[in-house]
C-alpha cells in the first residue's frame, strides 16, 4: 500500500471515529472519592429521568448525575460521595426536606453541596437554562436516601 493510501485510509478512520464519539450522549465526568459508598448506590437508583425540565444522560462515573438536552447540552450535574460539609458561612436553603449550601461564586452556574448529609451530594448547573429550585426539588426524593447526620441550617436565605 502507497504511503498515500495508507495516509487516506488513517485519515477516514480518524473521521468516522469522530463522528461516533461527537453523537455519543454519554458526559464524562469524575466521580467522587467516596463513589463507592453505598448510600450513594441508594441515591444514583432513584434518580429521575428528568430534572427540571431536562433529559436524563448516561455518564461514565460510579454515583454520578446529568440531565440536559439536545439545544442546551448538559444543564446539571450530580455527583455523589463528596466528604460531610461542615460549618461554613454560604446560604443555606432546603429543599423537599434535604439542606443545600448554595454557592453562587461562578454565576450563573450555581454549585449546591448537601447539608447535614454522609456522604455529601453535590449538583452543579446553569442558572440561566434551569431553575436551582425545580432541579433541588426533583432531586430531593434521591437525596433524601442519604443519611443524616443531625446537623442542620441555621440560617436561610430569604426570598
Amino acid at each position: 500500500m502507497t504511503r498515500t493510501r495508507s495516509a487516506a485510509l488513517l485519515l477516514a478512520v480518524l473521521g468516522v471515529a469522530g463522528l461516533l464519539t461527537g453523537c455519543s450522549t454519554t458526559v464524562s465526568m469524575t466521580p467522587a472519592a467516596g463513589a463507592n459508598d453505598p448510600a450513594c448506590a441508594a441515591v444514583t437508583v432513584r434518580l429521575g429521568q428528568k430534572v427540571a425540565g431536562q433529559e436524563r444522560r448516561w455518564t461514565d462515573a460510579q454515583a454520578t448525575g446529568a440531565w440536559g438536552n439536545a439545544d442546551d447540552g448538559t444543564t446539571v450535574l450530580l455527583t455523589c460521595g463528596l466528604p460531610e460539609a461542615g460549618p461554613s458561612t454560604l446560604p443555606c436553603d432546603s429543599r423537599g426536606g434535604v439542606d443545600w449550601l448554595i454557592d453562587d461564586s461562578e454565576a450563573p452556574k450555581y454549585r449546591f453541596t448537601t447539608f447535614g448529609r454522609s456522604p455529601s451530594v453535590e449538583v452543579y448547573l446553569d442558572y440561566d437554562k434551569v431553575s436551582g429550585s425545580e432541579a433541588l426539588s426533583d432531586l430531593a426524593p434521591a437525596v433524601q436516601q442519604l443519611p443524616a447526620t443531625g446537623a442542620a441550617c441555621t440560617e436561610r436565605p430569604t426570598d
